[in-house]
């Protein structure tokens, strides 16, 4: 089968497409008939090898690219129940140190690690859902806001952002979104009360003087780190959702990263949300394997809403 590996790190050239054999399931395991992969800035950073570098993975010959992804189960491991051959699913691949990435025709993931892929959704649109919709859901979870409570989200209209703004309002909280002017429309539209453009040159105060005191927590998948937390109140919350991103804790804020963890239950649910129409599946355009490197070339270049999609 073919698949997209990396054999040294750099830009976007070094994209190689090689076959490989094709991949067994082992216990607890599914093997998926790729449809779709989701084109993520952690496929990026991973191949230019800023995360071997930086000691999040160990270096190796050749690395798989590829977290997202949605396709048909093609076989199954022993112990597995809750999946059927030919049944559309959705999945992430959350270890680094691996051969095989989701950027290939067939991949193998442990059964916990997959849902049933959203009804009514083409499997392009679903492979956008599993690493942006769970690092949403995963920052909120991190916040830990009751019902009624303020959240700022910077990067709105970006592809982790717009499931946060979904999300948040999906669990009683006011949003203030802070995106691109021209993204006002869309972020309302996800769901958010207030809106400040990023080009705002004190995001802080504008913040502010929407919601008087600072906003009871923030996720910030923009990456402002202490322009954002100025607009927290005392003693309230900041997720950031990329290592070494996370500001120091000042005036009493909790402060965290979120580092993503594949949970196929909490997959399904957001699955079903999406299926329901609750949440948004955007695909900015969609291209085959043989494309990969141009994907990249676009992911870093680029002003995208939505993901890309890679298809074999």
């Amino acid at each position: 089968m073919r698949a997209v590996v990396v054999r040294e790190f750099g830009g976007p050239e070094v994209l190689d497409l090689v076959e490989v054999a094709l991949p067994q399931p082992g216990h607890g395991q599914v093997r998926v008939r790729v449809a779709a992969a989701g084109v993520n800035p952690v496929d990026a950073v991973t191949r230019s090898g800023a995360l071997a570098r930086a000691g999040l993975m160990a270096p190796r010959a050749v690395t798989g690219i590829g977290w997202d992804v949605a396709g048909v189960v093609d076989a199954l491991g022993a112990g597995v129940t809750r999946f059927t051959p030919g049944q559309r699913v959705v999945g992430l691949r959350d270890l680094l140190d691996t051969d095989l990435g989701t950027y290939a025709e067939h991949v193998v993931l442990d059964a916990d690690a997959m849902a049933p892929a959203p009804a009514g959704a083409s499997l392009e649109q679903a492979a956008t859902l599993p690493l942006g919709g769970l690092t949403a859901l995963q920052a909120l979870d991190l916040l830990d806001l009751p019902a009624g409570a303020t959240v700022l989200v910077t990067g709105a209209a970006g592809h982790v952002g717009g499931f946060a703004v979904e999300l948040a309002a999906l669990r009683g909280l006011r949003v203030v979104a802070l995106a691109g002017q021209d993204d006002e429309h869309l972020v309302r539209r996800l769901g958010a009360e207030w809106f400040v453009p990023r080009t705002h040159p004190d995001i802080a105060r504008a913040v502010r003087e929407s919601v008087p005191g600072g906003v009871d927590g923030a996720i910030d998948t923009a990456l402002l780190g202490v322009r954002a937390l100025a607009a927290v109140r005392r003693r309230g919350a900041f997720v950031a959702v990329a290592a070494d991103a996370a500001p120091t804790p000042l005036r009493g804020i909790r402060v965290a990263n979120v580092w993503i963890t594949a949970d196929g239950e909490a997959l399904a649910r957001l699955s079903a949300l999406a299926g329901d129409g609750h949440l948004t599946l955007r695909v900015a355009d969609t291209l085959t394997l043989h494309h990969a490197a141009h994907a990249h070339h676009r992911l870093e270049t680029d002003r995208l809403r939505g993901r890309l999609v890679l298809t074999p």
